[in-house]
């Protein structure tokens, strides 16, 4: 990026367990008129060293108000599992502290918010059977599970982030986000189903559809060129709209 303003930034959360790693393609992919920031949470990645977040609502005041000086310019939000609740909590707050708003909120392989939380608790399985569910869903490198030191290191932070997803209950009395919401969603995804991930139409007033696409839980991981042609046709859809409703 130069120093001009750019077309779009994007800022793009990561899922349980995961760091912006798995998106490093992800900028060269979009279009290079847009800032894409992928962020890590505290625990994660570059941030390893900073005390890890287990409450939903406390991750997404502590990303909100690193990313707020940022707001200068067109925004939106993708987040990828954990990282779209995170999204929709960031967006909730920025909405109810008037701040500036995303252009667009895309929210992929989670199912849409319950006032009740998540019944299933993986993060209390045991090591075995934890393995077990991960390998199913896909995103953490085979080494993490073969090297013992590996999974004593990363295992703990694994289980707080499947604890912070499985403990969350947004608040019930909030209505729909004012902003442009599309859903993403693995076609043989067992804990993301895409019926479930369409409920997100029923939380926004402007729901640009449900995208399924082949895969699983991590349905862009070997190719995510297909995902990110549909965030970029979807985002510049809103930016387009967006736009218009500034010059009308």
């Amino acid at each position: 990026m130069d120093s001009t303003r750019p077309a779009l930034r994007l800022f793009v959360l990561h899922h349980a367990g995961g760091s912006h790693l798995l998106y490093r393609q992800w900028p060269a992919g979009l279009p290079d008129t847009w800032d894409v920031r992928l962020l890590d949470a505290p625990g994660h990645g570059l941030l390893l060293d900073q005390p890890q977040i287990t409450d939903a609502g406390r991750l997404a005041d502590c990303v909100l108000s690193t990313i707020e000086s940022e707001l200068t310019c067109p925004y939106a939000l993708f987040g990828h599992s954990m990282g779209a609740l995170v999204t929709y909590e960031i967006t909730r707050r920025a909405v109810d502290r008037g701040l500036p708003l995303p252009v667009w909120v895309g929210l992929s392989a989670r199912p849409a918010r319950q006032s009740q939380g998540q019944r299933t608790r993986y993060h209390e399985l045991p090591d075995d059977e934890l393995r077990t569910h991960l390998k199913r869903l896909g995103g953490t490198p085979d080494e993490v599970f073969d090297a013992p030191d590996l999974w004593a290191l990363f295992a703990p932070v694994i289980r707080a982030d499947l604890s912070l997803v499985e403990n969350w209950r947004p608040a019930s009395d909030t209505g729909p986000l004012p902003v442009a919401l599309s859903a993403f969603a693995g076609r043989e995804d067992l804990s993301a189903a895409p019926p479930q991930v369409a409920g997100w139409a029923e939380h926004t007033e402007h729901f640009l559809g449900l995208r399924v696409f082949d895969g699983g839980h991590f349905y862009f991981q070997d190719d995510p060129g297909p995902l990110l042609r549909q965030i970029e046709q979807d985002a510049t859809t809103a930016l387009d709209a967006a736009g218009a409703t500034r010059s009308s």
